[in-house]
């Protein structure tokens, strides 16, 4: 299917990434059909899953999670993160919870994570799709924090990464930024983006879903680490002054061949991620400005931007590679062991 209307039919189920076969559909009036599942009914004085958002992806509960139930949440779905269980009835399914609840619960994690001796080194993106954030009345992408023992740095652009306890592992390559300021976001602006980041690398996301057959909602999302895994770091180029504006007109055309094992899987392209990495940069900065002023993007931290291609299925011992026609980057490969 080449043409928007034949996007516009398509049907999907609801999978970090896999939103992104439908990227022809943005300018489109029409938001995607997604499926999300079987919705759970509720009273009248209870939220409906992870709806009752306003269009600001914001909810207004009639119930809302107190601390503890948020605590008792997070404590259940890290209990998923590190056994690989599955959580068979997801968040947004349950009384007073919502987008703005999934954050508190994201950062509930990130302490209880920082008290057991890991560090928060970054962020990664989910739904850097404008005609998914239509269809699930979000107003910007979600996010959330990456931490010191997820975060790999290959060898010579290869590497080969374990997963503890994996359920349905997907990949998902992604341009990653290492910032070198403070970094808020002023609106879309590209340049101002690339100016805060140190360097850009190509990058391979894993993935992992702990709600059966990867349905779920925005929220439910934010509140799993954002389905984070593992993220594994290629060569890095460095973002110099005089590189910006050349960079400004290649990130949204370069193009990444994704392979399995040696034989072609897909073909991505840098306009799939909000329409350029460097702008979902400047998104994610503006967005976590508007929500949580105390929580900016810092130096140092890493931003792995939104995925370039669909989620694709990963086992132990598949070998991927994503070649990068575009940009002065090389190859980068990942064997799952």
């Amino acid at each position: 299917m080449n043409s928007t209307a034949g996007y516009l039919e398509a049907v999907i189920t609801l999978g970090s990434g896999s939103a992104l076969r439908l990227l022809d559909a943005w300018d489109a009036e029409k938001p995607p059909v997604v499926r999300y599942g079987p919705q759970p009914r509720f009273g009248k004085d209870q939220l409906q899953g992870g709806g009752g958002l306003d269009g600001h992806g914001r909810g207004k509960p009639n119930v809302t999670m107190s601390h503890n139930d948020i605590e008792t949440l997070a404590r259940e779905l890290l209990s998923a993160y590190e056994t690989g269980q599955m959580v068979p009835i997801p968040p947004s399914a349950r009384h007073g919870f919502d987008l703005s609840t999934a954050y508190a619960v994201e950062l509930m994690l990130k302490r209880i994570r920082e008290t057991e001796g890991h560090r928060a080194v970054g962020r990664k993106v989910g739904y850097a799709n404008k005609a998914m954030w239509r269809a699930l009345k979000l107003e910007t992408l979600v996010w959330a924090h990456m931490y010191d023992d997820t975060v790999h740095y290959s060898e010579n652009n290869s590497a080969a990464l374990s997963v503890a306890h994996p359920r349905s592992l997907k990949i998902e390559p992604e341009i990653v930024f290492g910032l070198k300021p403070a970094f808020t976001g002023q609106g879309p602006d590209a340049a101002a983006a690339l100016a805060s980041a140190d360097w850009l690398a190509m990058g391979f996301e894993i993935i992992d879903c702990p709600f059966p057959e990867w349905k779920f909602q925005p929220g439910d999302l934010v509140a799993s680490f954002g389905f984070h895994a593992a993220l594994l770091i290629g060569e890095k180029m460095q973002i110099r002054p005089e590189l910006i504006p050349q960079l400004v007109e290649e990130l949204p055309r370069f193009k990444v061949r994704m392979s399995k094992d040696g034989q072609f899987v897909e073909e991505g392209s840098g306009k799939n991620a909000l329409k350029s990495p460097a702008l979902c940069l400047a998104e994610l900065g503006a967005a976590i400005e508007r929500r949580f002023q105390s929580e900016p993007l810092r130096a140092g931290e890493v931003v792995s931007s939104g995925t370039l291609t669909g989620g694709h299925q990963i086992d132990r011992g598949d070998v991927w590679t994503a070649e990068v026609e575009g940009l002065p980057l090389p190859s980068l490969t990942l064997r799952l062991t």
